[in-house]
């Protein structure tokens, strides 16, 4: 039997918003310059994180970095452009 703990949990949490927010993507129901998608991301980002400090793997640490880091730049983009309108 599999031990899945909180940190798993937390894990799965991010997943399962990962691919709900891509649902949503595919089915136009979520602007990708929007704020949703980018807020979805880095939440996603943040909750595989926590995962991840307790399961360790480096290159999904790399990637959760990267994902952060873009959703964030979205996220900046998003209310710049939006404060320019």
């Amino acid at each position: 039997m599999v031990d899945i703990g909180i940190p798993d949990i937390i894990g799965l949490v991010g997943v399962a918003l990962l691919i709900s927010t891509y649902a949503l993507l595919q089915f136009d129901r979520i602007d990708p310059k929007g704020f949703w998608y980018s807020f979805n991301n880095m939440i996603v980002a943040i909750l595989v994180t926590v995962s991840l400090l307790y399961n360790w793997n480096l290159a999904s640490m790399v990637i959760e970095v990267f994902w952060f880091s873009l959703s964030v730049y979205g996220l900046h983009k998003f209310y710049r452009l939006r404060k320019a309108t």
